[in-house]
């Protein structure tokens, strides 16, 4: 018996971004999480800067307009 692998792209549906970790709420149930150290603008972020995130390309990344910052959910999982 053959089976089709069905590849799609993972959308983020929330964002939380607490003093230390990214937090991403994926559209399939899963949560992704990474230290802020990975993303030093962020980092630097006050928390207001940080709360102020919106979805680019329908939930496949995530873009800080006030600290010029944009995360992929690809990067996140480490696909790309």
């Amino acid at each position: 018996m053959n089976t089709l692998a069905v590849e799609y792209d993972p959308l983020a549906v929330n964002v939380v971004v607490s003093a230390d970790m990214l937090r991403v709420m994926l559209a399939d149930g899963r949560e992704v999480a990474a230290p802020l150290a990975w993303f030093p603008r962020l980092q630097e972020a006050t928390d207001e800067q940080r709360k102020n995130w919106r979805f680019i390309g329908g939930g496949v990344g995530i873009h800080w307009a006030s600290v010029d910052e944009d995360v992929s959910i690809d990067t996140l999982l480490m696909r790309k």
